[in-house]
């Protein structure tokens, strides 16, 4: 019931949250040698998460973690650009927020019919 009244944007808020994760840790790493930033593909992750939901046998497992390609590798080997991070970081949390604010309104409309105001 809650894909025909949310739509894609439960799935959107689970995959942002997961992106969430993986750029927090990027940027926890980004003094740790050899450590390679990594980050998850949205609209891949958000199309398999779609098809695993409509009954796609092809669809399978998580979103796939890509690692990112430095500009400017650390000499130690490290591949987080704190700034690339931080702009990412930002970018998907504004994103996570919007998509947050049209599912609170959805709730919001539905409370309010069930009442029937």
């Amino acid at each position: 019931m809650s894909e025909t009244i949310f739509g894609i944007h439960g799935a959107a808020l689970e995959l942002r949250s997961q992106r969430m994760r993986v750029i927090a840790s990027n940027i926890a790493n980004a003094a740790t040698p050899g450590y390679k930033a990594r980050d998850i593909d949205f609209a891949a992750g958000l199309e398999t998460k779609l098809a695993k939901r409509s009954g796609n046998p092809s669809a399978f497992g998580e979103p796939e973690l890509t690692y990112r390609r430095a500009v400017m590798p650390s000499l130690d080997g490290n591949t987080v650009e704190l700034g690339r991070e931080q702009i990412a970081f930002a970018e998907n949390a504004l994103a996570y927020s919007a998509t947050l604010e049209f599912v609170q309104g959805k709730v919001n409309t539905i409370t309010r019919a069930l009442k029937g105001e």
